[in-house]
């Protein structure tokens, strides 16, 4: 059934070519498979049914009502990125209006044809040269994410304010660039809370990551007729100091809780927070960069905006505290590492590799 399935469905003109391009990673993907090939359909299939957990809600309005209410706020704030590594928070002073804008020219980047999203390549426009799909390095369908991204560098999108030439105007680098500023500044104060938890009312966040350094990523999850055989988003931890996202309310987000992958229940009116390896070794593992991966929809496409909070390459990373749990090492240093864990295992190794002998 699910080679016939494959078979049947008619190439789109804006997605990317997955079926032909990874063809042959679905060798074992048929009706009569058996053994571990079996047992790895049976294990992929029980991934819709997993239960759908609510992530720790913070109301951020309660750190503008008085010393009692602030201190519970950012008490909450610690606890789930301790706890948890991923939280979601409303009333997060980012308008409504901008949110819904940005997914509307996100929708419209991601529904040009998919040899212009390949070949943009036009110096004008904020996507040249920004888009990604698939997973080139892929040798197995564990590797695979079914998803295509345009990944965009806030130095960018406020570089220059002339026309997006690519469709129309410049709706889509003013609305970026309204995002990208209000996405950061929730970052840097949610930073600050957190660092003051550990007793350091540090300017680091604010000297190390600027708009040159850090990115906006735009991320569609097409429709997948192999669902749910293939991630949309492979399994990861994200390598900044922390991600804010902005996703739709088709689901599919999954992180791991207590040692079990759980789903995350999407909540309309809520951003969603998550931990990333350098806080977790700049805090010496007190906050927690979390695994996470996103499923496959056989029938609908997701969309999602994460915004990532990166400081420079030449930044250092070392713990806060003594004795330290990791060793010293530059942001430079941790992206060369994991690009090469991942040509060389298919997988991102992370943290582990830095641990203080």
């Amino acid at each position: 059934m699910l080679m016939r399935m494959m078979e049947e469905v008619s190439s789109s003109q804006v997605d990317p070519p997955f079926l032909k391009t990874y063809n042959k990673l679905f060798d074992n993907l048929n009706e009569t498979a058996s053994g571990a090939a079996g047992q790895k359909l049976i294990r992929d299939a029980e991934l819709f049914s997993l239960e759908q957990w609510e992530l720790p809600l913070i109301d951020l309005e309660k750190l503008n009502k008085g010393e009692s209410q602030r201190a519970k706020c950012k008490d909450e704030i610690a606890k789930a990125s301790k706890e948890w590594g991923f939280f979601q928070v409303i009333n997060h002073g980012i308008p409504r209006e901008i949110l819904e804008k940005m997914r509307s020219e996100q929708i419209k980047a991601f529904r040009r044809p998919f040899h212009e999203k390949v070949e943009s390549n036009d110096e004008d426009s904020i996507l040249a040269e920004s888009y990604k799909w698939g997973t080139p390095s892929a040798t197995c369908l564990d590797q695979l994410s079914w998803s295509e991204a345009y990944h965009v560098p806030l130095s960018s999108i406020s570089a220059s304010d002339e026309s997006d030439h690519h469709y129309g105007g410049d709706g889509l680098r003013s609305t970026m660039k309204n995002c990208g500023k209000a996405m950061s500044e929730l970052a840097h104060k949610l930073a600050e809370i957190l660092a003051e938890n550990l007793g350091h009312k540090s300017t680091f966040f604010r000297q190390t990551c600027l708009p040159s350094t850090c990115y906006l990523r735009m991320n569609r999850y097409p429709p997948c007729p192999i669902s749910p055989h293939v991630s949309g988003l492979m399994p990861h931890t994200d390598s900044d100091f922390i991600t804010v996202l902005h996703q739709d309310q088709i689901g599919g987000l999954q992180l791991v809780k207590d040692g079990k992958w759980i789903a995350v229940k999407p909540n309309p009116d809520a951003l969603i927070i998550n931990i990333g390896d350098l806080f977790q070794a700049w805090s010496n593992g007190v906050y927690k960069s979390v695994e996470h991966r996103v499923v496959t929809n056989m029938l609908n496409e997701r969309f999602s905006l994460a915004f990532f909070l990166c400081p420079s390459y030449e930044t250092v990373i070392k713990s806060c505290v003594d004795p330290a749990v990791y060793r010293r090492f530059s942001f430079k240093e941790y992206r060369d590492q994991v690009q090469d864990d991942v040509k060389k295992f298919g997988h991102k190794v992370g943290l582990p590799r830095f641990l203080a002998v």
